[in-house]
């Protein structure tokens, strides 16, 4: 079996790749080195730097001809999609589009799409949110998520593109990029490590739900091998605060510096929290790992590998 993994050198796509390569899959992995790193593609996976919009994707799609395509390459900052939403359309949607019409061209057996379990669903009403829950995004990175969601239907009823759309929560874990503007646990990891302050936006209440990357490739892998369609949210149904974070990871890196406090920024939520019951119940999957475990893991791989934040 061979997988395509689009995004495969950015946090989660690289694990993914890493993943399938262990379970003796063959893996390809396109990204344009945007946000991603090229040390964090596996060795053994074949690399090709170019964009999912380039012209070029296709002809790479028709030579590699993978059973499976796992989705991650995207324009992923909910600030930028607010100031720039042509470009967050242009790479979130009509690249998508390009990546299924690539993938339809050349019999692809099952699509797998990163979606956002945090951005499509806006203020929700209820608490944890569930595949049923309205979708109702108030950014724009939201909306272009759940428009490939829709565009994924779609392509499965007019023509019979196996797909699985995965709402993930905020995952964390190593690898993942302290210098951006999404990342809380990283940005704060590495920040209290160098003794330098944290930025906490809004009143402190903002909620967010946080799974360990090994948990969600674990989902990722079962939804490869089983046979559903659809949306699956992939989350713990737990709560937490950014202050709670800062707390646990001060503990963890002995930090005693305040945070600053900073107005919440556009397009953000207030609170999320996401159920992984219907995954439970399809794929028998479910997060392992504690979120006190996985910042802990997440500290001793920062402190091993500095070199890779600076």
């Amino acid at each position: 079996m061979k997988i395509l993994v689009t995004g495969g050198a950015g946090f989660i796509g690289s694990h993914v790749a890493e993943r399938y390569l262990s379970a003796g899959w063959k893996v390809a992995v396109v990204d344009n080195l945007s946000s991603g790193r090229r040390d964090n593609v596996p060795e053994d996976a074949a690399f090709y730097e170019l964009d999912i919009r380039d012209m070029e994707f296709g002809e790479v799609v028709a030579a590699e001809r993978p059973d499976v395509i796992s989705h991650h390459a995207a324009q992923m900052d909910v600030r930028i999609s607010t100031t720039e939403p042509a470009f967050d359309a242009d790479v979130n949607i009509v690249g998508s589009i390009k990546v299924v019409e690539a993938a339809l061209a050349v019999g692809v057996k099952k699509f797998i799409f990163a979606s956002t379990g945090g951005a499509v669903y806006g203020e929700p009403e209820e608490l944890p949110v569930t595949e049923e829950t309205p979708a109702r995004p108030i950014s724009q990175y939201g909306c272009s998520k759940l428009a490939v969601e829709r565009y994924l239907y779609l392509y499965n009823v007019q023509r019979g593109l196996d797909y699985v759309a995965l709402r993930y929560p905020n995952v964390y874990g190593p690898r993942q990029n302290p210098h951006g503007e999404a990342g809380v646990t990283a940005i704060f990891a590495l920040k209290m490590l160098d003794g330098e302050p944290c930025n906490i936006y809004g009143d402190g209440t903002e909620s967010r739900d946080y799974v360990y990357i090994d948990d969600v490739v674990d989902a990722h892998v079962l939804a490869a091998d089983g046979d559903f369609n659809g949306v699956l949210c992939i989350g713990s149904g737990k709560e937490t605060t950014v202050p709670e974070i800062f707390d646990e990871l001060s503990a963890l890196t002995g930090n005693d510096v305040e945070p600053r406090r900073e107005p919440l920024r556009p397009g953000e939520i207030h609170r999320i929290c996401v159920s992984g019951a219907k995954a439970k119940e399809i794929l028998g999957w479910e997060p392992k790992v504690s979120f006190e475990e996985g910042l802990a893991r997440l500290v001793e791989y920062i402190k091993g590998n500095k070199e890779r934040y600076r």
